[in-house]
């Protein structure tokens, strides 16, 4: 298992993220090494262009071992055989990354491509879910982290008219770009969100998700805890918090906490109307701790965890 569905909070192109997590699910590819950028959460056709340019030097330096990168950009006069391609693109692209912008914008637009010659708002959506049922890599950072996740952030601050995001981080909710001082963020997100496990990211760090059904129904997940701390030019030090001891943060919707480090994992068994979870957390020590109670659980494996659900 590895994930299928990435969103991470990062200052600029850290080397542990952007290239063993997402260029490299790319390049093992031997006939596919491919990579979509959409930077459709972007109002204008400059701002899709400059999203992508601050990527574009990054995937250049992969050219040579095959990556072959391309965006699609958003524009008001889409034509019919351009809508073919994007989705085309998007069911066969190895990954796929959701840029940054404005999270409602974005889903507004990914949702009229199917809707406009289609007749289908959730075409976007279900080819995202298909792609993880294939075990493609989505990925997400900034508008496109919040896109990915059960709910967009800003839903519990304001009356958004579509508060949902896409879901291959099912019932999980973020906040990007944590630091001192907005463990609140994280706790509000928790305490509107019961059902959701809410988790603040620091720069540069991020979760990973695999996620599918058990025969019982149930539908599993398992959660990769990632932290970067390879991006070290000298004046961007204080923005890149987990070289500052900063952990991914999560609270529980009873007002707990606990903190992440690189290399912890968590396994999810979740009902299909969300009323009831279980967790277990594997700390990157191998160590397994029951998720409720905070003490020592009883599984051995994640083997052991799925086939007793």
């Amino acid at each position: 298992m590895r994930p299928t569905a990435l969103v991470y909070s990062s200052h600029d192109r850290c080397e542990y993220i952007h290239k063993d997590f997402i260029v490299q699910r790319a390049l093992e590819s031997w006939d596919n090494k491919t990579l979509l950028h959409l930077p459709m959460s972007q109002k204008t056709q400059g701002s899709q262009e400059w999203d992508f340019g601050n990527f574009r030097w990054y995937y250049e330096r992969f050219r040579q071992w095959g990556l072959d990168y391309y965006p699609f950009y958003w524009n008001d006069n889409l034509r019919r055989e351009d809508v073919d391609l994007f989705f085309n693109m998007l069911w066969h692209t190895q990954v796929v990354v959701l840029g940054g912008g404005n999270s409602s914008l974005g889903l507004r637009r990914y949702k009229t491509l199917g809707a406009l010659y289609y007749n289908d708002p959730d075409l976007f959506e279900r080819i995202l879910h298909e792609r993880q049922d294939r075990g493609l890599l989505t990925v997400g950072f900034s508008a496109g982290a919040d896109q990915l996740c059960e709910y967009l952030s800003s839903s519990i601050d304001y009356d958004l008219e579509d508060p949902y995001g896409f879901g291959l981080t099912r019932n999980i909710v973020t906040t990007l770009h944590l630091e001192p001082g907005r463990e609140r963020d994280v706790y509000n997100l928790a305490s509107n969100l019961h059902h959701c496990m809410a988790f603040g990211l620091p720069n540069d760090s991020g979760i990973g998700v695999d996620q599918g059904f058990l025969s019982s129904g149930n539908i599993w997940q398992i959660i990769w805890f990632i932290e970067d701390r390879s991006w070290d030019v000298p004046q961007h030090q204080w923005h890149i918090k987990t070289r500052q001891g900063v952990k991914i943060l999560h609270y529980y919707c009873d007002g707990r906490s606990w903190s992440f480090n690189g290399g912890d994992m968590m396994v999810r068994i979740m009902s299909r109307d969300n009323t009831w979870q279980n967790a277990t957390i594997i700390t990157n020590q191998g160590d397994f701790i029951d998720y409720w109670s905070q003490n020592r659980s009883h599984y051995n494996s994640i083997e052991e965890i799925l086939a007793s659900h």
